[in-house]
């Protein structure tokens, strides 16, 4: 197995890597990440509908309870209503309490989420830097030496036409840098790819804005209902109470539904990332047809891993040297004799000089620190703060889940009471003196004296 250096399956992954894998016919499937499989596919789904279940559950429970709350009406003393009115307002009030902590876990949670998300579409990206650099180096150094071979060393034969000495300098040296383009233009690796990691972080990156987007929505439409939720029950406000009970409903649904989708990502997350670079290389070279030589070079990048350009670039810098030693023995001995060649040879060293920098840029880029490191920190992102992030997002789903439970089952019972107390107000007499209303104006006719 590949190992990335830096980079430890966390203990959270290794716990939830091992929750069993069930299909729908409930055979037990390879925890393997392996998304393009119907079986594994069918595993998260049956995941995510234990989420459904448990809305089921839910709805159950909220039925019976409303049917019991609607049917049995009992003669209860007026002590003991109080008291149970008491109790249905701190039931409600708990219930938001616990909500708002859900939310303020799902607000960090969501945050964590987006910051692997946009550290592995910066990792992807940064990664199509450094091989979009190779490919236009190597392009513009076989330019140059093309140009050379064609222009002025064939004007350097004509020149020493008279000369067979100098002529075979000339040819061994042409010879040379046909090679030496030659070897250059196999350094390229993924010019002719039609998957790049430009294109995968963007999706990343817009995926995640919608994600984050649709969160922080979800998020402040839970906070507003337990803030007005709070607002009614102070205010005792009946109508406020319904139309918040109904939007619970609706929050209660789309928590159970995100509980479902965050089941089945985390699950599928946390098996890519116990073995994140068997995956990788397996589709990276199915996509690209690049050898596995190259992906395993730069994926695991240890000295036990062979360099594959090695023996091209060792080659390249010998007829590099081999090309600089000939014009260098040219200029010494033609230009004497023939000072017509002279700007040629310059010319020849400036784009030997040119193509060394170029070579030297190029045995940096294809070392396999720099591309390591961003594959490295594009897994760490995914499978830390990736994971870690979803977790907490799954942690607010059930929070809020079971907190809108509770607010459904429990806000009915409340302006029920608020309606009683009004028909209470309205059966008094009007001469009563403990009226509120008969007090009211009774404190207004004072005042008008």
């Amino acid at each position: 197995m590949a190992s990335t250096q830096g980079y430890k399956a966390s203990w959270w992954v290794q716990i939830l890597h091992q929750v069993p894998h069930v299909n729908f016919q409930f055979n037990i499937v390879d925890s393997t990440f392996a998304p393009q499989e119907w079986d594994y596919q069918q595993a998260l789904l049956f995941l995510s509908a234990i989420a459904g279940i448990c809305l089921v559950i839910s709805l159950i429970l909220i039925c019976v309870y409303l049917i019991r709350f609607c049917c049995c009406n009992s003669d209860e003393d007026e002590e003991s209503k109080d008291h149970r009115v008491c109790c249905v307002t701190w039931s409600s009030v708990t219930a938001v309490i616990f909500c708002c902590a859900g939310i303020g876990i799902g607000f960090y949670g969501n945050s964590e989420t987006n910051d692997g998300g946009y550290q592995v579409a910066y990792s992807l990206m940064n990664a199509n830097h450094t091989l979009s650099s190779i490919d236009q180096l190597v392009s513009d150094t076989v330019t140059v030496l093309n140009i050379a071979v064609k222009n002025h060393l064939t004007h350097l034969e004509e020149v020493f036409s008279k000369r067979t000495e100098l002529i075979v300098i000339v040819r061994n040296t042409r010879r040379q840098a046909e090679s030496l383009t030659l070897h250059i233009s196999n350094l390229t690796f993924w010019k002719d790819t039609h998957f790049t990691p430009f294109q995968t972080g963007e999706q990343i990156n817009l995926f995640e804005d919608y994600r984050w987007l649709a969160y922080i929505l979800l998020l402040l439409m839970d906070l507003i209902i337990c803030l007005f939720i709070l607002l009614g029950l102070a205010k005792q406000a009946k109508w406020l109470v319904i139309v918040m009970t109904m939007m619970g409903s609706l929050a209660l649904l789309l928590s159970w539904g995100s509980l479902g989708l965050e089941t089945a990502a985390v699950v599928g997350l946390s098996d890519f990332c116990v073995d994140p670079n068997s995956f990788i290389l397996n589709t990276t070279e199915m996509k690209t047809d690049i050898s596995s030589d190259i992906l395993q070079y730069y994926l695991t990048c240890n000295q036990l891993v062979r360099n594959p350009f090695q023996q091209r670039l060792t080659v390249s810098q010998r007829a590099l040297a081999s090309i600089h030693s000939q014009l260098h023995g040219l200029e010494r001995e033609a230009i004497p004799q023939f000072p017509s060649a002279k700007d040629d040879l310059q010319v020849l060293q400036n784009t030997l000089n040119r193509t060394e920098g170029n070579f030297h840029q190029l045995i940096a880029l294809l070392n396999c620190r720099g591309l390591h490191k961003d594959s490295a920190d594009a897994v760490k992102g995914l499978c830390y703060d990736g994971v870690e992030g979803l977790l907490f997002l799954l942690l607010f789903s059930f929070l809020s889940a079971l907190s809108f439970t509770a607010m459904i089952c429990t806000l009915p019972r409340a302006w029920k009471q608020f309606q009683n107390r009004d028909s209470d107000y309205d059966d008094m007499d009007d001469d009563d003196p403990f009226n509120p209303q008969e007090s009211k104006r009774f404190v207004q006719w004072q005042s008008s004296i």
